[in-house]
């Protein structure tokens, strides 16, 4: 299982402690340190499509109107942070941390 996201983003830290006391190995992929590949990008989009990019964030505000006029791709490969955190691969693709996807994963 792998969880995408950044260290200091606190409900990467949950998702991350829950999933390993539930009994998962968790590989843990700081998107800033380890940037995600044009592949990986474009497997998130075609799965979650808009709604992987955080609209509410600071980053998407703080895009140029060109950018936030982009596809997602372009908006994430630009400032990878924009995209909503976490993102789970197991034998799915998970966004975010709600009661649905802790329900499927716990």
């Amino acid at each position: 299982m792998i969880l995408y996201g950044i260290p200091t983003c606190d409900t990467c830290k949950k998702a991350q402690k829950a999933l390993e006391a539930a009994g998962h190995v968790v590989q843990f992929r700081d998107i800033r340190k380890d940037p995600l590949t044009e592949v990986e990008i474009a497997e998130m989009v075609a799965e979650f499509g808009a709604r992987l990019v955080n609209r509410q964030s600071t980053t998407y505000r703080s895009f140029s109107d060109f950018l936030r006029e982009s596809e997602p791709e372009a908006q994430i490969a630009a400032q990878s942070t924009v995209m909503k955190r976490p993102v789970i691969r197991a034998e799915k693709w998970h966004l975010g941390w709600d009661a649905e996807v802790q329900a499927a994963l716990l």
